[in-house]
């Protein structure tokens, strides 16, 4: 089944099948995006942003007016949202290159929609509680700008996000947590991303590398990277676990002994 047969078979429709990004039913008020993979923090998706209303060739994208509309027909018009997961496929190395979906679920959820700033998030709940992440940038991905919602968050690029766990992947890098591997299905996809250097500390416009620059962890040692001023690299958070697990090793092999001297 196309993504164009899934959407018309829930009665759905769009002003274009080649790039429209969101869907509608008018009769029964509902509209439905896809939701990529790459841009599932777990806790919720972003769907749209005002960001991706300029490709990164500086053409107007055609898809995002549409979209724009749809998000507007929900938070004003009682429009339910609805979601299908899609799994990204990177586009290559050609800039500008479209997305691709490689695959996707034909399986509709209904979703809360939440805005962060100047981005729209599909989730399971009305607010959605998220650890400081650090990321969201365009084939030149420009970071910084801090801005304020309950706590700090900082510019983001989904695309950065991409981009990086398309690389490295959704294993942690400090402690090799796996939330696929321990969850199933329900851990899939789940990661934060983090910059090597902290935006905090750079206070300016810079060019990123999502390659280089960012790195998935998880939420456990994304908080203990922060929990010092200055942050803690991931060279010094993996020697302070490996030292950890050494002490505990070594104080359960002291313990394992006395234990043998008492049975003799």
């Amino acid at each position: 089944m196309s993504r164009k047969q899934f959407i018309e078979s829930q009665g759905a429709s769009c002003k274009n099948w080649t790039w429209s990004w969101s869907f509608i039913k008018k009769t029964k008020k509902f509209i439905i995006f896809g939701a990529w993979d790459v841009y599932d923090d777990g806790n919720m998706t972003l769907i749209l942003s005002e960001d991706w209303e300029i490709s990164p060739k500086g053409s107007r994208q055609p898809g995002y007016p549409q979209s724009r509309e749809h998000i507007r027909l929900i938070e004003q018009e009682g429009y339910k949202l609805k979601t299908f997961p899609m799994e990204y496929e990177a586009a290559g190395e050609e800039e500008g290159a479209p997305a691709k979906i490689k695959t996707f679920t034909p399986k509709l959820s209904d979703k809360k929609l939440i805005r962060i700033d100047n981005s729209w998030y599909a989730s399971d709940q009305t607010y959605a509680t998220r650890l400081p992440d650090e990321v969201d940038s365009k084939e030149v991905f420009k970071e910084g700008a801090s801005k304020t919602v309950t706590v700090n968050q900082y510019e983001r690029s989904a695309v950065a996000r991409a981009k990086c766990l398309a690389h490295h992947g959704y294993k942690c890098v400090v402690c090799s947590f796996d939330f696929e591997e321990m969850y199933g299905e329900i851990g899939k996809n789940y990661i934060h991303v983090h910059h090597i250097i902290p935006i905090s500390e750079i206070g300016k416009e810079y060019e990123l590398n999502p390659i280089t620059d960012l790195v998935p962890v998880c939420p456990n040692c994304h908080a203990m990277i922060h929990i010092t001023r200055p942050a803690l690299s991931i060279k010094q958070l993996r020697q302070t676990i490996e030292s950890r697990r050494l002490g505990l090793l070594r104080r359960g092999f002291v313990y394992w002994l006395r234990k043998q001297e008492g049975f003799n």
